[in-house]
């Protein structure tokens, strides 16, 4: 379970729908009390921060629609409570661009 820190633009296809799959489980999980995964420390870091969340989403549902998909799993907004700026992080940017670096996925970091 992942939510990279870095632009929507420079993800791999596989890594950009894979994104948006764990926002949308993570979302699930924070806004209805789904318990898989809710321990997780992808999941907790956005515990408080339901308005970061929502925000990224958005950046992944417009890079998506740049690529020619079409986005139909809209985050209901009024539940996006919370920071709107998440500062917590598992990896530093840093970090996470030398992970995708070193799967030779196609992200352009």
């Amino acid at each position: 379970m992942r939510v990279w820190d870095i632009p929507p633009g420079k993800l791999c296809r596989n890594h950009l729908l894979g994104e948006h799959r764990e926002i949308h489980a993570i979302w699930s999980i924070l806004t209805e009390g789904k318990r898989g995964y809710s321990k997780h420390p992808e999941t907790l870091r956005w515990k408080g921060k339901l308005k970061a969340l929502y925000a990224r989403h958005e950046k992944l549902a417009r890079e998506m629609c740049n690529r020619g998909y079409e986005h139909r799993s809209c985050l209901d907004q009024s539940l996006a409570k919370g920071k709107a700026k998440q500062e917590r992080f598992i990896n530093s940017s840093e970090d996470q661009i030398k992970i995708l670096r070193m799967k030779k996925c196609g992200c352009g970091v």
